[in-house]
């Protein structure tokens, strides 16, 4: 594999604790893909750490399931179904647009000009076909939406759901059409908001997810998996 780099040592963190963050974050971004093998030997080399870490932290992956154990043969990265998808995707239904409900109550004239200029770079990535900072660019900008739903515990819990899906962001952004699609209604969310429309916000926001599942199942499932 040889894309994981060495551990960097921190004083405060058991190294159990930083091998598993090291590769739950190469699952979260894709470096390690859904179907792949996890190496304990392999991995403790790119890492250089022993197996003991490694072990243990693809057992609490495994608690987490992005990590499946398959009898006689190991450990994998997890795939997803059309079932978690939906799972997931109905749930930040239902917490995106509370939080646009709630960024058209309390948003600051500050965070809605925040918000407007990831619109603008969020537009300028999509014009280089720059998929890489689109992406970022994109999960900046419902970070930025959050915050202006000033509620730091439903943040959270969105966050918390995305991240079992961020590995398939790119594949449900590369679809054809869908990051200019997905730009014009963060248009439409942030425009609602600057009304203080709080009804029309929480509409758009739910369409906004809609819409994202509807990419995400097309990209990955159109060749029947």
């Amino acid at each position: 594999m040889g894309r994981l780099g060495p551990i960097q040592l921190d004083n405060y963190q058991p190294l159990r604790d930083l091998v598993f963050e090291a590769l739950r974050e190469a699952i979260i971004n894709g470096t390690l893909k859904p179907g792949e093998r996890l190496m304990e030997v392999q991995l403790a080399e790119e890492m250089g750490v022993s197996r003991t870490p490694v072990r243990e932290a693809i057992r609490k992956l495994e608690l987490e399931k992005l990590v499946v154990m398959v009898p006689r043969k190991g450990a994998y990265v997890a795939d997803i179904s059309k079932t978690e998808i939906a799972e997931v995707f109905e749930i930040r239904r239902a917490l995106e647009g509370l939080a646009a409900q709630l960024a058209a109550d309390r948003a600051t004239d500050d965070q809605l000009e925040t918000l407007e200029r990831y619109l603008f770079r969020i537009s300028e990535a999509i014009d280089k076909g720059d998929l890489e900072a689109t992406i970022m660019l994109d999960t900046e900008f419902h970070n930025e939406l959050y915050q202006a739903a000033n509620n730091e515990r439903l943040g959270e819990m969105i966050n918390n759901l995305r991240e079992h899906i961020q590995r398939y962001r790119s594949t449900s952004l590369a679809h054809p059409g869908r990051m200019k699609q997905a730009l014009s209604e963060h248009r439409r969310i942030v425009e609602s908001i600057g009304k203080r429309d709080a009804t029309l916000a929480k509409k758009l926001a739910e369409e906004h997810i809609i819409n994202a599942e509807n990419s995400l199942m097309q990209a990955i499932f159109r060749k029947g998996k």
